[in-house]
């Protein structure tokens, strides 16, 4: 009945959070304690529910249940699709309260907000680079591994980024998609035109 009548009894001592079931308190706790009692047996990840796991495994299997019925799009989580389901209606609910910049996901305006307060939590231990994203730190130390794990099927070119690829690609399509307001170049990147 806790559920329908929004009373939320247990509540978190060191943030704002607060919940219906003692058993969920105990879980969110663990966010506060660092404990990740749940670990995967093929790489190094770990997790505080056992529902968490249960997901991340489906990175390792290659399976994707949840599949976009207007594109090609599939994934692991029904969240995921959730939020992918709002670049076909271009619904961007949140919205950055310092420039113009609106997104489909919360973590995507979280994420964004970085930029603005100059948070870089991730570094590299070799060199001095920092960043806002765990994603942009892989991507990162593969400069430092010399992996280049996308790879052209035309000619020999490899590179880190999957983007740097997809502009590669457009060299043997001759592709231009960008141009200048000004004359008429054109080219594969979005650069400022310097004839101006």
């Amino acid at each position: 009945m806790k559920i329908h009548t929004g009373v939320k009894p247990f509540s978190c001592n060191i943030c704002e959070y607060r919940f219906i079931r003692k058993c969920d308190i105990e879980t969110h706790m663990k966010i506060h304690t660092g404990e990740k009692p749940f670990s995967c047996n093929i790489c190094e990840y770990r997790c505080i529910r056992k529902s968490h796991l249960k997901i991340h495994l489906k990175t390792h299997t290659g399976e994707k249940p949840f599949s976009c019925n207007i594109c090609e799009y599939r994934c692991i989580r029904k969240s995921d699709l959730q939020i992918h389901m709002k670049t076909h209606t271009d619904e961007k609910p949140f919205s950055c309260n310092f420039c113009e910049y609106r997104c489909i996901a919360k973590s995507s305006l979280k994420t964004h907000m970085k930029r603005h307060t100059g948070e870089k939590p991730f570094s590299c231990n070799i060199c001095e680079y920092r960043c806002i994203t765990k994603s942009h730190l892989q991507t990162h130390m593969k400069i430092h591994t010399g992996e280049k794990p996308f790879s052209c099927n035309i000619c020999e070119y490899r590179c880190i980024r999957k983007s740097d690829l997809q502009i590669h690609m457009k060299t043997h399509t001759g592709e231009k998609p960008f141009s200048c307001n000004f004359c008429e170049y054109r080219c594969i990147k979005k650069v400022v035109c310097k004839n101006i």
